[in-house]
């Protein structure tokens, strides 16, 4: 098991534009005030934030162009440092991130936060806080603030203030830079630099904050404001932690699961996103790097089921209000009545361009900001917003039911279509067996939500259709000679995603159907414990190169070994795969072929899935189950 609250780091130095490289995609930790996000990296750079919300343009981005994209350090200059070593933890269950450096001349620390802002009101305003200590000896720092606005294609221009701040004007965003004693900052180009030395006991803070043209306030740096956020910041966290019922074997790894999903959920509209980054490869050299930073119907959708299963109840009130939102505005941009993924704010319009003047993530383009699969059909976003609806005593009044019902009667029209299914694949529409099965659990939920809250409904032609997709499944989605489930039903490939078939109720987790679906997944997806999607070669899908293994998979794999009833062996595979969480607990998406995590970070997909894979193996843990009769894990485990 990773130390979950922090471990040690390397000593790669990453404080000034001059250094050419690229931090490992796992080298980072994230902050946010629950409408942005930036990642610092493990010496003290945040080099991604995007602002003021999730889906705006950057205006830090070297982690997709080292030299072009833009950073923000401000870290113990390591390259005055000999013998240093580097750690980086948060806080316990918080999402203040303190990057701890420690060399024979003294001891000290970066924390960086920004303090949560749950309100139901967009802002311009997002105020990024480092404070500097040193504990033990001294320290020398350095801060290096170089912007560059709208994905770094936009000038800015500096003003240094007669208070010593620093401002940067750039297109609709000015960032307003203040620096507390000892720090001076000074001019370097349209950049700012400082260099300053604490010693024991002394404490320096540095506040960014964007807003919109015209809008700071000059004022001086205060340590009662800093005190202020900080605090703010640390009970905002506890707080909120306190609302979790999870009590098992996995506390820290769920709570800090829990704190990413809040913090990649955007609080004006209660609609969480897929991940905080945009371009970051699922192969580096490759050209699956994809944007996002959007709300998938799907993601959102298995999030909030998350989050309800730990007993966050408002999240859920929130996401069945803008899901209600967007079932009223229609205009989809696929003439469906739901598209696969919006806007944080509703809106269905992502065009996807290509950023040429950015190289990518150690030179993995083309960097894409929009998303083109946003036209896709995918059916099966109808079953997992149903499942997410279905855990809630408030099923959204009167307005939200009616709404859903409509849903469900045009469902009941159009459900047998051929779709391009839960992974967007752009290789043509298939029989998804996948996108049948949410099928058939959108209309299974909707005859128990109309039935336990005593609704209006169809109910005799939504069980027909229901028991008509059963159906079709069993006949048609299950190949006799591979003896398991398959992908699509003119395949004999197998797909991952059906692991949630005994999560959602269509089959039982001991059914021999199932089980034998799991052998297969077994010798064909799984590689120690690590579970591939699909094989892309066996079943193209329009795209050039391969991927690693995907840590939603993995965790679902886990889920679906314990409740068949393969304790040991799912404990085993949760065990192993959590050694794969970056220094502080987080996950990208997938995890290469090195060990290395890939693809956009972090990935609210494998945070949703952890919870979910402890939550099922503390069921059966405490329910005493002995494992099944399966070979042993090596090493004799």
């Amino acid at each position: 098991m990773p130390a979950l609250q922090g471990q040690r780091r390397g000593t790669g130095r990453r404080t000034g534009a001059s250094m050419n490289d690229y931090p490992p995609i796992a080298d980072h930790g994230m902050i946010g005030d629950l409408q942005t996000a930036g990642l610092v990296s493990g010496t003290g750079t945040i080099d991604w934030w995007c602002t003021p919300r999730f889906d705006s343009p950057s205006v830090f981005a070297s982690l997709l162009d080292s030299e072009r994209g833009g950073h923000f350090g401000f870290a113990a200059d390591l390259d005055l440092i000999a013998g240093e070593s580097v750690r980086q933890l948060y806080l316990p269950d918080t999402a203040i991130l303190v990057t701890r450096y420690m060399a024979p001349s003294g001891v000290g620390e970066v924390a960086d936060f920004m303090e949560p802002n749950p309100s139901t009101v967009a802002t311009d305003r997002h105020r990024v806080m480092r404070v500097a200590r040193v504990v033990r000896g001294s320290l020398p720092f350095t801060l290096a603030c170089r912007p560059r606005f709208d994905y770094a294609r936009a000038p800015h221009t500096l003003t240094m203030l007669d208070d010593g701040s620093a401002l940067f004007r750039g297109p609709a965003t000015d960032l307003h830079l203040r620096a507390s004693d000892p720090i001076t900052l000074r001019p370097d180009g349209d950049d700012v630099v400082a260099e300053f030395t604490l010693q024991a006991g002394e404490t320096a803070a540095i506040t960014l904050t964007a807003d919109r043209p015209g809008a700071h306030t000059p004022s001086p740096l205060t340590a009662a404001e800093v005190r202020g956020g900080i605090e703010a910041c640390h009970d905002f966290w506890l707080g909120w932690l306190r609302g979790s019922r999870y009590r098992g074997r996995w506390q820290e790894m769920v709570n800090r699961s829990a704190i990413t999903l809040k913090l990649l959920t955007y609080a004006p509209t209660g609609a969480p996103i897929a991940a905080a980054t945009m371009g970051l490869p699922e192969q580096i050299g490759g050209e699956r790097n994809w944007d996002y930073r959007y709300t998938w119907i799907r993601d959102a959708s298995l999030s909030v089921r998350a989050l309800i299963d730990l007993g966050f109840t408002e999240e859920a009130h929130a996401f069945r209000t803008w899901l209600r939102d967007r079932l009223d505005a229609g205009g989809t941009a696929s003439g469906e009545p739901l598209q696969i993924m919006y806007r944080i704010d509703g809106d269905p319009h992502l065009t996807e361009e290509v950023l040429d003047h950015l190289e990518g993530y150690r030179k993995s383009a083309p960097v894409r900001a929009g998303n083109a699969a946003a036209d896709q059909i995918q059916l099966d976003i109808y079953g997992e917003a149903a499942d997410a609806l279905a855990q809630s005593q408030d099923i959204g009044g009167i307005h939200g039911w009616r709404a859903w019902a409509r849903i469900l009667d045009w469902l009941a029209d159009t459900w047998d279509r051929p779709d391009e299914g839960i992974w967007e694949t752009r290789g043509g529409r298939q029989d998804f067996t996948y996108s049948r099965l949410m099928t058939w659990v959108a209309f299974d939920r909707g005859i128990r939500m109309a039935t336990t809250h005593s609704r209006p409904a169809d109910i005799v032609r939504w069980t027909n259709t229901r028991d008509t997709v059963f159906n079709q499944i069993v006949r048609r989605g299950w190949n006799e000679r591979r003896q398991a489930f398959v992908q699509h039903y003119a395949t004999d490939v197998l797909d991952a995603s059906l692991l949630l078939m005994p999560r959602v109720g269509f089959v039982a987790p001991h059914d021999p159907a199932w089980l034998s679906t799991l052998d297969a997944m077994d010798q064909e997806l799984v590689s120690d414990s690590l579970v591939y999607r699909y094989d892309p070669v066996a079943s193209p899908d329009g795209l050039r190169g391969s991927e690693g293994t995907f840590n939603l998979c993995s965790f679902l794999y886990v889920e679906a070994l314990a409740r068949a009833g393969r304790v040991r062996q799912a404990r085993y595979a949760f065990d192993k795969m959590l050694t794969y969480a970056n220094h502080v607990g987080l996950f990208a998406e997938e995890i290469g072929p090195s060990g290395e995590q890939l693809g956009n970070f972090p990935q609210a997909f494998t945070h949703l899935a952890l919870v979910a894979a402890a939550i099922a193996l503390d069921e059966q843990l405490d329910r005493g189950d002995g494992p099944a009769a399966r070979p042993s894990p090596p090493y004799g485990t």
